[in-house]
């Protein structure tokens, strides 16, 4: 298959399978992009994932971007993104016309609450696979439990905690490295 329409159709399932935002997208991009595609490696997910949320826009598209460009250059990344925000558009345009007409009915509203718990459980998931990965040594692991702590106890922004998290891997990495 054409490598353009690998990425737009790989992208567009991705979209169409998300539900619940970006965090709940990640145990589908790992499965696709990671185990199946092969076009990145799980850190190289995470990398995405956490560029993507610290820069402007949506981060399923930010992150669809990275691997397209990645895998195939500018326009890689245009395909992807393409594919990635194709699905909402699509299901979106037909929802806006009729989802006032039915919010009010109970089930509807009981639905929206199931889809609501299983996107918790979901982003759960993808947690709990990217705490496995991430914090593999005592620095890592002091600096998710201090973003851990300093996101539920303040109002800061995602990116400054990206910004300081960076930060402090350099220096503590640097402070470990000159121990041994």
């Amino acid at each position: 298959m054409n490598i353009f329409a690998d990425l737009f159709l790989t992208f567009a399932k991705i979209g169409v399978m998300t539900f619940g935002g970006g965090y709940a997208m990640l145990p589908i991009l790992q499965r696709e992009v990671v185990e199946k595609k092969g076009w990145a490696t799980e850190e190289e997910l995470m990398d995405y994932f956490a560029i993507g949320q610290c820069t402007p826009g949506i981060i399923a598209v930010n992150t669809a971007t990275f691997i397209g460009q990645k895998k195939k250059g500018t326009l890689g990344g245009i395909f992807a993104t393409l594919g990635v925000a194709f699905p909402s558009l699509i299901i979106i345009s037909l929802l806006a016309g009729v989802i006032e007409a039915f919010s009010h009915l109970v089930w509807v509203q009981n639905a929206f609450g199931g889809i609501r718990v299983c996107v918790c459980i979901l982003i759960l998931n993808a947690v709990v696979k990217l705490y496995k990965k991430a914090v593999v040594d005592k620095p890592t692991l002091i600096i998710f439990l201090l973003v851990t702590l300093c996101s539920y106890f303040t109002p800061l922004s995602p990116v400054v905690f990206v910004v300081l998290a960076a930060a402090a891997g350099i220096i503590l990495k640097s402070l470990g490295g000159k121990k041994s």
